[in-house]
């Protein structure tokens, strides 16, 4: 995939789709551009959006998942959209041991509307921890190359932070596994949400 400028648009064949998921603008924003990205990839049957530019969610024509990313100069505070539209698949939440103020209130808010959320945590090549928080974190491969990855025992502190809220997950099985297969949380809440969906088009036609 590198240079990544020559392999612009990346987009899998029907045939290699099959009967695949496929998730679109992973690593860019289907928010930007959207009526020339939902055309582009109207032709997989099974498909789902990622924004974070938490605006007319309701303009897509199939699932979307919406990021929450941590505190920056410009995002002070958590995206609460309101009203929730039927075709949010779930919230992910790029997920720090220093934020933790701000996944409480996405959780809080987002939970009690009965919407899932996916935290994710984040990985970082040489800076960015911020200071006092390194020994959250240790440095190692992870998916192909080494990063600063949450250490198992941070992970299982802020996941304890959210236990017996049947609506929080995290993005890999654990700690250690980040790849998909291992996961589910994509697959397991577009088919909710397709579901939801279909009913609330039956009920108002």
């Amino acid at each position: 995939m590198e240079p990544l400028a020559k392999n612009l648009p990346n987009m899998p064949s029907l045939k290699e789709a099959g009967d695949c998921v496929v998730r679109v603008n992973d690593g860019n924003d289907s928010n930007n551009q959207r009526e020339l990205v939902m055309a582009a990839v109207r032709q997989y049957p099974m498909r789902f959006y990622n924004t974070s530019i938490p605006q007319r969610l309701e303009k897509f024509d199939a699932p979307v998942v919406l990021t929450i990313n941590p505190k920056t100069k410009t995002n002070k505070s958590v995206v609460l959209i309101d009203p929730i539209p039927s075709n949010l698949m779930f919230v992910r939440v790029r997920t720090n041991t220093w934020n933790l103020h701000l996944v409480d209130q996405a959780v809080d808010y987002y939970s009690s509307r009965e919407v899932p959320i996916v935290l994710t945590f984040m990985a970082y090549y040489k800076t960015g921890i911020k200071a006092g928080y390194k020994a959250d974190y240790i440095y190692r491969q992870r998916t192909l190359n080494p990063y600063w990855v949450i250490a198992a025992e941070s992970w299982e502190r802020v996941m304890a932070r959210y236990k017996g809220n049947k609506w929080v997950y995290a993005c890999g099985k654990n700690a250690d596994s980040f790849a998909c297969s291992r996961c589910g949380n994509c697959l397991r809440e577009y088919f909710h949400t397709v579901q939801k969906m279909k009913l609330l088009q039956i009920k108002q036609s």
